[in-house]
């Protein structure tokens, strides 16, 4: 029998207009003046217009690792509104990939052709966006295509300064995340954040998941997926029994948080022969044994909590049931750093020692 599942998810790459500059809303008079940038470039920039000097050169932009790049959009925009005064993005010939390809380690991203001191000084910020969104891209990526074809969660939202969320929130989408947190996460496609109960609303109802959890199905429209948290007594199985009595056919999923250096109540009288500590998957495994034995099979299971790839794929080697990851700070880790080089001046090769020019039939030219 074949299976209609696909063996891999869908590809990311994207079709139609890229994101219209105005998306991005920079401080544009500061990026122009140079007030986020290395101050060599902006002092490069001064300086040949000072001396009367702008030569056309082609600068290559390119990381050193297997990718899923990101950021391309948001670097055009750079180029775009951000020029130095008295010059026009139609002074320039740009070619860049697109958001949510993949891209080999020395790969060209981006060749910006055009007077060097039109952009001398926004090399800090397009490198920049390039690495932190090819870095969430290609972290998310992994976990979309270890989960598959269970779906990925972006949760990361707390683990890092709130300034990155738009961007962020792109990049994870364009590499196949389905949800998001926020709403500034979701902005740049016009969708808006999913959430559940967390830790403190529970709390706030004196540690009564259940009370909880109808306190938002009063207050939420039926077309929200109500999921519970159930892990704050450190008793999964009792709670999402509890909560799923409770809200019956209203009760979307349960999610299973439990903290990495703790072991759920069902879990202790099966110590021994292996570590029980944070999500196991005997746990995930009791959780749905349970529900399905009172009848709440239509209740979904979602887990988080120090979930990555590598995690992600030893859950599914083991056919654990789980129905979605929610994963957080492992999708900031790592870095995916760009560089750019000048490597030709006036169509004269002049690249330093160890770099050459590395035209990309793959780009395409951005008007």
């Amino acid at each position: 029998m074949v299976s209609s599942v696909p063996a891999g998810p869908p590809d990311p790459l994207r079709d139609g207009d890229r994101l219209d500059p105005g998306i991005f809303q920079f401080p544009v008079e500061r990026m122009k003046a140079g007030y986020y940038s290395d101050k060599y470039f902006v002092r490069t920039r001064d300086l040949l217009i000072a001396d009367g000097h702008d030569p056309v050169v082609t600068m290559q932009v390119f990381q050193k690792h297997r990718a899923w790049v990101a950021g391309t959009d948001e670097a055009v925009a750079i180029l775009k509104l951000c020029l130095t005064d008295g010059y026009a993005f139609s002074d320039l010939e740009v070619s860049a990939l697109r958001d949510g390809d993949r891209v080999e380690p020395w790969e060209t991203v981006m060749l910006i052709r055009g007077p060097y001191a039109a952009f001398a000084h926004l090399e800090t910020l397009y490198v920049g966006v390039l690495a932190r969104r090819t870095k969430i891209a290609t972290r998310t990526r992994e976990v979309v295509e270890a989960a598959w074809p269970q779906p990925v969660l972006f949760f990361p939202a707390r683990h890092d300064h709130w300034m990155v969320q738009t961007g962020d929130g792109w990049a994870a989408h364009v590499a196949g995340a389905i949800g998001v947190s926020t709403d500034a996460q979701a902005s740049w496609w016009g969708s808006e954040g999913a959430g559940t109960v967390p830790h403190a609303l529970i709390a706030a109802y004196g540690g009564d998941t259940v009370k909880a959890t109808e306190a938002l199905v009063r207050h939420m429209s039926e077309d929200v997926n109500i999921i519970s948290l159930v892990d704050f007594e450190n008793d999964c199985v009792r709670t999402s029994l509890a909560v799923a009595r409770a809200l019956g056919e209203r009760l979307w999923a349960v999610r299973l948080d439990t903290a990495e250096d703790m072991v759920d109540t069902s879990l202790r009288g099966e110590m021994g022969d292996f570590d029980p500590r944070g999500v196991h998957p005997r746990l995930v495994e009791k959780v749905r044994e349970a529900l399905d034995r009172e009848g709440f099979r239509h209740v979904k299971i979602v887990v988080s909590g120090g979930f990555g790839a590598e995690k992600i794929r030893r859950f599914k080697e083991a056919n654990v049931p789980v129905d979605a990851y929610g994963v957080g700070s492992a999708l900031v880790r790592g870095s995916y750093d760009f560089t750019a080089d000048v490597v030709m001046v006036g169509g004269r090769p002049v690249a330093k020692t160890g770099r050459w020019y590395r035209p990309n039939p793959r780009m395409e030219i951005v008007s």
